[in-house]
């Protein structure tokens, strides 16, 4: 189980103070005592995806599916910085991606560490 605290929450509210779909994303995981996996998997039954796989495996496998898209040296540095307003914007702007779960799917990587979740990625680049 990925845990937000609640100190952690009071940053991202800062952070996406002006995005009101974020702002009831965090509400959410509030509401889950900060259980990052359940709030995302109330999220992705809310928007009609059906996932098969406990929630902590979920979560991992919807980031891993977009991790070349996270770590795009674009907007890693900003990851980086502790900042997901670029990405978040990035990711919403993609029509693949279901965009009320950008929240919990960066704050994911940012729980994980942007450098260890972009390694595989990076390691393919070098061979």
């Amino acid at each position: 189980m990925t845990k937000v605290t609640s100190q952690e929450l009071a940053q991202y509210r800062s952070l996406l103070a002006d995005d009101s779909e974020a702002m009831e994303v965090l509400d959410l995981i509030e509401d889950c005592e900060g259980d990052l996996e359940d709030a995302a998997m109330s999220l992705a039954i809310r928007v009609g995806q059906e996932p098969q796989q406990p929630n902590s495996e979920w979560l991992e496998a919807l980031a891993k599916k977009w991790r070349a898209v996270i770590c795009e040296q674009d907007y890693r540095q900003n990851l980086l910085n502790g900042s997901i307003v670029e990405m978040m914007a990035h990711l919403k702007s993609m029509p693949t991606f279901p965009k009320i779960l950008a929240t919990p799917v960066l704050i994911y990587v940012l729980k994980q560490g942007v450098n260890n979740f972009c390694q595989p990625l990076d390691l393919l680049k070098q061979d």
